[in-house]
């Protein structure tokens, strides 16, 4: 009886000494988490890598080589905010994804909506922008189209950026057309100028700026964009501190009128036309 006491008595102190040590241990592991956050890891180092790919007027070079654009001042002033530089990391917009897993950068900034499918391998922000699919054709071509049932024919051909939430709006929307995929949107465009596709679907406004500055080859057949997407900032997995700050870097931002006052520049003016190549 008396052995089984001092058990008892033993188990009991055991206890004890495991509520104690949880706190401390589950303060230990935070304290961890938070070290080994991208966040930190950019604040220690100075600067803040982020993964891109090149599309008008979202981001792209001007003459003189430096990357301008929409996500160009995000991904800038987000930098500028935390107290460190910013490092662009050009990349594929079909491998990007694969990229921030592998630590080549500590966040996309990239134009990229928020999809499930996305949201399996990545977290993503709050949104900071929404975007949409647009259309733009060729003239000749697409003579008389002006629905998207116009372009839901087998005859039909439309290209798109492989990776992209365009490639799936075609497939969603205009399954009859046959769809062809390119690396990068310029691709597509050239593809359409030279009149071996009927039209190109990007994201709102590339549609509409190049139907500017082709209006003898290319027009925007439908009034508006035909799909809505929300845009935000893609970290890994697990990055909770990282994720927390860049929520509320986009309210703020967002509350003092700032991402609205960048994307009209960007979008719904060309007044930065003259710094492009």
């Amino acid at each position: 009886m008396k052995y089984f006491r001092s058990v008892v008595a033993f188990c009991v102190v055991l206890v004890m000494m495991a509520g104690f040590a949880y706190p401390i241990l589950a303060q230990d592991v935070r304290q961890q988490l938070v070290q080994d956050s991208t966040l930190e890891q950019a604040l220690k180092r100075g600067v803040l890598k982020v993964g891109m790919s090149t599309f008008v007027p979202w981001a792209m070079q001007d003459k003189d080589g430096k990357f301008i654009g929409f996500e160009i001042d995000v991904a800038t002033r987000l930098a500028a905010d935390m107290g460190v530089q910013v490092e662009f990391v050009p990349t594929q917009w079909s491998g990007i994804i694969p990229a921030l897993l592998t630590g080549k950068f500590d966040v996309i900034i990239g134009g990229m909506g928020i999809r499930p499918d996305r949201n399996l391998k990545v977290n993503f922000s709050t949104p900071y922008d929404y975007t949409g699919m647009s259309l733009v054709a060729h003239k000749e071509k697409a003579a008389g189209f002006a629905s998207i049932a116009d372009f839901n024919k087998p005859e039909v051909v439309i290209a798109a950026r492989i990776g992209t939430t365009a490639a799936d709006a075609v497939k969603k929307y205009m399954p009859n057309a046959e769809l062809r995929l390119f690396e990068n949107e310029s691709q597509t465009i050239q593809e359409l100028l030279n009149g071996r596709v009927h039209a190109v679907v990007a994201s709102a406004p590339l549609p509409a700026y190049q139907a500017l500055k082709y209006p003898e080859k290319l027009f925007l057949p439908l009034p508006e964009n035909f799909t809505k997407e929300p845009i935000g900032f893609a970290v890994r997995k697990g990055d909770f501190d990282t994720l927390n700050y860049f929520n509320n870097w986009i309210e703020v931002v967002g509350s003092e009128g700032w991402l609205k006052e960048r994307k009209h520049y960007w979008f719904e003016t060309n007044e930065w036309e003259g710094q492009v190549q």
